[in-house]
């Protein structure tokens, strides 16, 4: 059974991957625009998100906007949002669960062995909530690779890497670690000899008492 050092180690990496998710979410650098070929024109960066687009100007300002419309948006951006926003909340019912299951809490009574698994199950629900984030990420940086390198889109228009998207990724993969950590919580199960125990030789003493 997995000591109460390695359950709070996954835990802590699980909780700093879900405030990682949670900030490259939130931050519109997902993408930025990219200064290839004949776009020097570096006073005005461009940078977009899952919730907004920005304009970041030489002198420091910087404009963002809100996009008006769910439906107005990409079928991809929509995706990226809805596996990010469903893999931060199964990430914080998985530190719930794990919570509640850990050697160093009082939750669940004194069953070790319940706990144990209540913390095991907390774990694989943040392998999937760290799953749904990394498909995420995965399939946004896809489009942005084949849109850069597609020779019909206009070189004012491609873009490249953002910040938000390697802070989501590290989130990502720390969650996968820390849940991976809470999941070796498996209690293990009690070897049962297959043999009835054998009685001892020995003859039994005597009680009788003698005149």
């Amino acid at each position: 059974m997995a000591n109460s050092g390695l359950q709070l180690l996954g835990f802590a990496l699980s909780l700093i991957g879900v405030i990682g998710l949670i900030i490259g979410t939130i931050l519109p650098q997902w993408k930025m625009s990219a200064y290839i070929g004949d776009n020097i024109i570096t006073a005005v960066a461009m940078y977009q998100g899952l919730w907004m687009s920005c304009a970041f100007q030489s002198t420091g300002q910087m404009q963002c906007k809100v996009y008006d419309s769910i439906l107005q948006l990409d079928s991809a951006l929509q995706a990226t949002r809805a596996l990010m926003i469903v893999g931060i909340i199964v990430s914080i019912a998985g530190l719930g669960v794990a919570c509640m299951g850990m050697k160093c809490t009082n939750c669940g009574g004194d069953d070790k062995v319940r706990k144990a698994r209540v913390a095991m199950t907390g774990g694989i629900v943040l392998l999937v909530g760290a799953l749904c984030a990394i498909v995420a990420c995965s399939w946004f940086a896809h489009n942005v690779i084949r849109a850069f390198y597609n020779p019909f889109t206009p070189v004012n228009t491609k873009f490249e890497f953002g910040a938000a998207i390697f802070i989501a990724w590290a989130g990502s993969f720390l969650d996968v670690l820390g849940g991976a950590m809470l999941a070796a919580s498996c209690p293990r199960s009690k070897q049962v000899s297959k043999y009835p125990p054998m009685a001892s030789a020995r003859p039994p003493s005597s009680t009788k008492e003698y005149v």
